[in-house]
């Protein structure tokens, strides 16, 4: 089986190691600092976001600034936060093995440019470095427990196969997609999306409000998709409705949460430190509607909600814009 070195033990980090280690390879896993790292090498528990969940004994525990800690990987796993992807890359790809492939589990765009990470990725790989993502409706809680799921993988196709066939078990099944900016593009709008289906739950509203902001949404991501030359078939895969639908109605969804917390009166600059954990969605939604207006696509669910987070329009305001726009077909 292959070396699977995974940089970044958050809770998906984490469980993205256990994965792997559980379906036989050998796994590093590289915390961000050396405190990290010895707490998790002691305890082998994340019991923040995993609880009583254990890492296998197989897995070997470092940190990112251990000279070795690359050495001998052939699948370098990225699960890190969008906004440290520009910054971090230039350092892991200098200390990539000769023969690795990097696998990014990130799920968002570059901020302020709004492009897709493995463009980021690109600039700094060497040249021929294989590429892929992983994407799809993947709650960290629920993997780590064992509960089935299933994900698409993306990208240079010898890495996408590696991936699948290191990876895949009786609870975790991997399904090939060669549509990467497609795979790319749901992973990040979706979180956008179901900032907007917090946003609803945290006024109150029910199940009729949120069907149809997923399924809008749903329309919408199609759209920015279409204009990147995205498959239409994988925005109603697992990387997009599948995804979509997790993220927009799970009790795990921090996305969720976060929309449910704005909507409630808390500024969207508290809103990391009150749930504990990265949002991606409020560091996704500005170069999302970025990339769009770029692309001449209309986003106008993500417009109100980047309009709630950051300019400061109460939600029920961007309910009212989002129900009083121009009568239209469905499209």
């Amino acid at each position: 089986m292959s070396h699977v070195v995974v940089v970044g033990a958050g809770a998906w980090g984490c469980t993205f190691a256990r994965v792997a280690a559980l379906a036989g390879a050998p796994v590093t896993l590289a915390c961000r600092t050396r405190e990290q790292a010895s707490v998790l090498g002691e305890t082998r528990h994340d019991r923040a976001h995993l609880g009583d969940v254990a890492l296998p004994d197989g897995v070997h525990v470092t940190h990112a600034g251990d000279p070795a800690a690359l050495d001998g990987a052939r699948i370098v796993v990225i699960a890190m936060p969008s906004r440290v992807v520009a910054d971090e890359a230039p350092s892991i790809a200098a200390r990539m093995p000769g023969d690795a492939g990097l696998l990014s589990l990130t799920k968002g765009l570059e901020p302020g440019t709004g492009r897709v990470l493995s463009e980021v990725w690109r600039d700094a790989l060497p040249a021929g470095t294989p590429f892929a993502v992983l994407s799809g409706p993947n709650h960290a809680e629920e993997i780590a427990l064992g509960h089935p799921a299933a994900a698409v993988v993306s990208g240079d196709p010898a890495l996408a196969a590696l991936v699948q066939g290191t990876v895949s078990g009786p609870a975790f099944r991997v399904y090939v997609n060669d549509d990467l900016v497609g795979v790319e593009l749901c992973g990040a709008a979706k979180n956008v999306i179901a900032l907007a289906a917090g946003m609803s739950d945290g006024l109150g509203f029910g199940d009729n409000a949120k069907a149809a902001l997923i399924t809008r949404g749903l329309a919408e991501i199609t759209r920015l998709g279409a204009a990147a030359g995205a498959r239409d078939a994988t925005f109603r895969g697992l990387a997009g409705m599948g995804d979509l639908i997790a993220t927009c109605t799970s009790r795990h969804s921090r996305n969720r949460r976060a929309g449910e917390l704005i909507a409630r009166g808390m500024p969207a600059a508290d809103v990391e430190q009150e749930i504990g954990q990265v949002v991606e969605g409020l560091a996704t939604v500005r170069s999302l509607v970025v990339r769009a207006g770029r692309a001449g696509v209309e986003l106008p669910i993500s417009e109100q909600v980047a309009a709630a987070a950051f300019a400061g329009r109460p939600p029920a305001e961007c309910l009212q814009a989002l129900m009083g726009r121009a009568p239209a077909t469905e499209a």
